[in-house]
């Protein structure tokens, strides 16, 4: 069995990405992965702070290249959606671009991408989620989702504005936020707009409590990572999205 090579584009100051992540492919039952990052600067989650973050994107590329990964992330959600609309797919066309002038073949995906392609897969017309974002970089992932033509009906904004606090946010804090929501006729819940905020814990514990579709950007990120490498998406523990592939149980 051969090792899937994953490259991750993360902020600096990330850290929860880099475990979640590897927590939930390595469950995968049919493949083996490896992972490899490469590391923008990033503190404060500011709109002066993510486009700066961003200039850096043409270095990490390079830095992954050189590892011959099979595919990358770029791991940070706001950074793609605070530009504005479809702003995920110019981004991997210019990477996808970039890679191939450097003759690799590898795939690349964004975590903003991947929350728009997670939420139709589980065929989310209207949804609620939950971000950390102060509530300005909240409002520009709502219109963001809104523009791929997903309802956003209900929302909160944690404000943590500090990136590494993200990463320590509690997962009760975040588990509140998501009950105080209002989900009447909502398809999905979002429970981590995020990977920096810390989701692995709550995504299968909220989707049982709620009775919806309950995703996260770590949870999005691994499904489409594993569609964009051909593997069978199924793994335990995680939401359903996670279990798109999974055998039908047995009848007795």
């Amino acid at each position: 069995m051969g090792i899937h090579r994953i490259g991750l584009v993360v902020p600096s100051s990330n850290v929860t990405v880099e475990t979640e992540m590897p927590a939930l492919l390595n469950r995968h039952a049919d493949a083996r992965f490896s992972f490899h990052s490469s590391r923008m600067r990033m503190q404060s989650v500011s709109p002066e702070q993510l486009r700066a973050m961003n200039a850096q994107r043409e270095r990490c590329i390079l830095e992954l290249g050189d590892a011959g990964v099979d595919a990358i992330l770029y791991a940070c959600l706001v950074a793609l959606m605070s530009v504005g609309p479809g702003e995920h797919q110019r981004v991997e066309g210019l990477i996808a671009e970039q890679l191939a002038t450097g003759g690799s073949e590898a795939v690349i995906r964004s975590s903003a991408g991947a929350l728009v392609e997670a939420l139709r897969a589980v065929h989310a017309e209207r949804i609620v989620l939950v971000t950390p974002y102060m509530r300005s970089l909240a409002e520009q992932v709502v219109a963001y989702i809104e523009a791929e033509g997903i309802q956003v009906s209900d929302w909160r904004a944690l404000e943590v504005a500090d990136n590494a606090e993200v990463g320590c946010i509690p997962g009760d804090r975040v588990m509140d936020a998501a009950r105080s929501l209002d989900r009447t006729g909502a398809d999905a819940l979002v429970i981590s707009a995020c990977v920096q905020m810390p989701s692995l814990d709550l995504v299968q514990a909220a989707e049982d409590e709620f009775g919806l579709p309950v995703l996260s950007a770590a949870t999005a990120g691994v499904y489409s990572l594993l569609r964009a490498l051909d593997l069978p998406v199924d793994i335990p523990g995680a939401g359903g999205l996670l279990r798109a592939d999974a055998p039908a149980p047995a009848l007795p």
